[in-house]
């Protein structure tokens, strides 16, 4: 795993802080971290240092050093000494590489100093009869049992296997069609909603269903709640609009007593101001006739803007419980989609599930079941130079990274499902 630096720059670097324990054994596969070769998604911790004998101090190549993982190809792409081979290799030849082919890049009289480790192995994989299959990472020390382990344990039991997936295939199913009955009466008081309608009936396909009356009286209970309040909304729309009205007749009756007050000023004004030119009258008189006339013109302007601003209000209400009508539709409509949806997704699954059940009824009874002696096997599928091979293996078989372990509960003997 560690290329060793030489003498004299041990002594300098003791203090580099740079894990130098080797990767412990792994069982008997591989026998130790120099012999153990590299594989796709191993993952190397790379450091690269030279040695400055200007300064008389070491340089790390912080360009270089990192952590790498082997590629799909098997290949390592590192800064400046590119795409590098490594499935197949030790970490001592990848080191070998590197120093190697940074010196030939860079023209330089010594090589750098290259230690790498194994920070990571590439995962195995466990399959077939066990409770969690997939990927796990792999560890130094693994046998078959310890995989299987960390995929939950091996089902062995057939029977306990069998009736659960028929509890759980029965289960979900139930579920799944108690589940689809709801969406089918919900399907329905939407429509009925989007009619206009004040009830809902549920389909003729779950009409004899025990608990339908129950899923209907909810459904019908959101309904009304909905119709309830779209109601009060619409007619607390209806109320604005009726007193906004109101209050422009009001204002119209006003602006009609503000115009006749406004024409009895002028005639007023018009025989003051003849009185006026006989000097009859006073220039105050005339002053406080014409203030007049401008009061209530300013008078009826104001009543004129108020009677703009109602119109508008009543624009914008009207505009209002158009929107709000046309939201409801939307939402109605949205939910329709919404529903078929989960009805056709409920329906494929309610068909799944059918068929789990028909299939574990298939297997046979706990009771026919509980009387097998049910045996486990392992294979494990391992690549050796570049060929796959299938290994047979026991629960103390060593497994190695990016092993695939098999597990197979089968039964001594198939007779007592003749009869099926």
């Amino acid at each position: 795993m560690y290329h060793a630096f030489s003498a004299r720059a041990a002594g300098i670097l003791s203090g580099w802080a740079i894990p130098l324990a080797a990767v412990a054994l792994l069982g008997a596969n591989p026998a130790s971290a120099e012999d153990y070769r590299l594989g796709v998604q191993d993952k190397l911790k790379i450091r690269v240092v030279e040695w400055q004998t200007v300064d008389g101090a070491f340089r790390e190549w912080t360009a270089v050093s990192g952590e790498y993982t082997v590629g799909s190809s098997g290949n390592l792409s590192i800064p400046f000494v590119g795409e590098t081979p490594a499935a197949g290799k030790t970490t001592t030849e990848i080191s070998a590489v590197i120093s190697e082919t940074l010196q030939r890049r860079f023209g330089l009289g010594d090589k750098p100093e290259t230690s790498v480790e194994l920070a990571a192995y590439r995962p195995l994989y466990v399959s077939g009869d066990v409770e969690t299959p997939g990927e796990y990472a792999f560890s130094p020390g693994l046998t078959v049992i310890k995989a299987t382990s960390l995929a939950g344990g091996n089902r062995s039991s057939f029977g306990m296997r069998t009736e659960r997936d028929y509890i759980n295939a029965k289960g979900n199913h139930d579920a799944l069609a108690e589940h689809r009955i709801r969406m089918l009466v919900k399907a329905a008081r939407l429509e009925a909603e989007a009619k206009g309608d004040t009830t809902v009936a549920a389909p003729d396909e779950v009409a004899s269903y025990p608990g339908v009356k129950a899923i209907v009286a909810d459904e019908t209970a959101i309904m009304t709640a909905r119709q309830r309040k779209l109601a009060l909304q619409l007619s607390a729309l209806k109320d604005l609009q009726s007193l906004l009205e109101k209050e422009i007749v009001s204002l119209e009756k006003k602006k009609a007593t503000q115009e006749r007050q406004l024409e009895l000023a002028r005639d007023e004004l018009k025989g003051i101001d003849s009185l006026s030119d006989k000097g009859l009258v006073s220039n105050t008189r005339v002053l406080n006739a014409e203030r007049l006339i401008a009061e209530v013109e300013s008078q009826n302007l104001d009543l004129e803007t108020s009677i703009l601003q109602a119109r508008q209000e009543i624009s914008e209400a009207q505009q209002d419980e158009i929107e709000l009508r046309n939201t409801v539709e939307s939402d109605i409509a949205i939910e329709r989609q919404q529903v078929q949806a989960t009805l056709k997704e409920t329906t494929i699954k309610i068909e799944m599930y059918r068929n789990l059940v028909a299939e574990a009824l298939q297997a046979g009874t706990p009771a026919d079941i509980s009387s097998t002696d049910p045996t486990t096997t392992y294979e494990v599928l391992r690549v050796v130079d570049g060929k796959t091979e299938t290994l047979t293996a026991t629960e103390d078989t060593p497994v190695q990274p990016g092993d695939v372990i098999k597990v197979k509960t089968v039964l001594p003997s198939a007779g007592w499902l003749a009869g099926q």
